[in-house]
């Protein structure tokens, strides 16, 4: 008999990151500012991060179908927030999306580029109303400043009835949505948490988009050290911004519960009426293994989760407009509030005949 030789099956094709030039040089550019505003006595340089913080001002002028203005809360405290109003809404009254922006809880704010342009896309491709969050940063300010600013914001909107007059279009508060990315999904879930246990007159928090959270813990998970060196998220990044954010006496206790969410010292929330959650993963994001650690402790706790992998994407890919995966997550999380809102009874915002698109 003829002897015949049999080929092994060649591996399975591992996913790549998958950036144009344009974008890698951009977040290269990001990490080195970055750590080299990060002083090792654990200080930030911030006029250095003046010249690369290139700012938006609001807008009373419809842009791109978006207009924005600015409501100050707080002066002493610097608490304030940009609101987005879709111009071209047809439906009689808009959800609310109160956003928090990303950066570790040390960097960036509602009024850089970056996040004055997703903010506007929110609004127009929802459309709702958008609410962007001024907080306070670390480490001239830490825990729990910021948490306590974002809820502050939740009770301005609550109460204030000449904000509401002023967006001249109608505004549904009993939709309000908690969306942040990285530190600001880490403030989604906490602030949520408190929101659920807090009685609001009109106001009330039906879902939460937690954009690639930024949590963490006293063990190094697998995707932390296998990807090390990949945009924005470093070990030493991670670790610098954790010491500079964590309360002082408790800043090396990275299992802090506002940090490990769902660790040894987490809060139990399955008593908690928690909202729908929708959890976005990336496959080059080192934070990738806390991230899921979340979405399977959100289950087991019972809680409504929804868990969105985009395994060739890294940390913060999403605002990045040139990128498919971008679009793609803002129509995911334009379906994830209609079929919420679907849930919680307003037609408004079905589709045809009544049915989910």
């Amino acid at each position: 008999m003829e002897k015949t030789t049999v080929k092994p099956s060649p591996p399975p094709s591992q996913p790549t990151l998958n950036l144009p030039w344009k974008t890698r040089l951009l977040l290269s550019i990001i990490s080195t500012a970055t750590d080299a505003a990060c002083r090792k006595n654990g200080t930030v340089n911030r006029r250095l991060l003046n010249l690369v913080d290139f700012r938006a001002p609001p807008s009373s002028k419809s842009t791109n179908g978006v207009t924005s203005h600015d409501v100050v809360i707080d002066p002493i405290r610097n608490l304030w927030f940009r609101t987005y109003i879709p111009t071209n809404q047809t439906h009689s009254d808009l959800p609310v999306i109160v956003f928090f922006h990303g950066g570790g809880f040390v960097f960036l704010a509602p009024d850089v580029v970056a996040y004055d342009a997703v903010c506007r896309r929110f609004a127009r491709k929802l459309p709702a109303v958008v609410v962007s969050v001024n907080y306070r940063l670390a480490p001239e300010h830490r825990y729990p400043a910021q948490h306590e600013d974002c809820f502050d914001v939740l009770k301005f909107l609550d109460d204030e009835e000449n904000w509401l007059r002023s967006l001249k279009v109608n505004v549904d508060l009993r939709r309000c949505f908690l969306v942040g990315d990285s530190a600001g999904g880490n403030l989604a879930h906490h602030v949520t948490q408190r929101a659920c246990e807090f009685k609001f007159r009109r106001l009330k928090v039906i879902g939460v988009v937690a954009i690639q959270p930024f949590f963490g813990g006293e063990d190094r998970t697998e995707s932390e050290i296998r990807l090390e060196g990949t945009p924005i998220v470093s070990l030493k990044r991670t670790d610098w911004t954790w010491k500079a954010f964590l309360p002082q006496g408790e800043e090396f206790n990275r299992d802090h519960p506002i940090v490990n969410v769902s660790g040894p010292n987490a809060v139990d929330i399955s008593k908690i009426n928690f909202p729908p959650t929708m959890v976005v993963v990336a496959g080059f994001d080192a934070l990738h293994d806390w991230q899921k650690r979340y979405y399977e402790w959100m289950k087991k706790s019972g809680k409504e989760v929804y868990l969105y992998e985009y395994p060739t994407m890294c940390h913060a890919f999403y605002i990045f407009p040139e990128l498919p995966e971008s679009r793609q997550l803002i129509d995911q999380v334009k379906e994830f509030v209609r079929s919420v809102s679907v849930q919680y009874g307003d037609v408004t915002m079905l589709g045809n005949n009544g049915q989910m698109g």
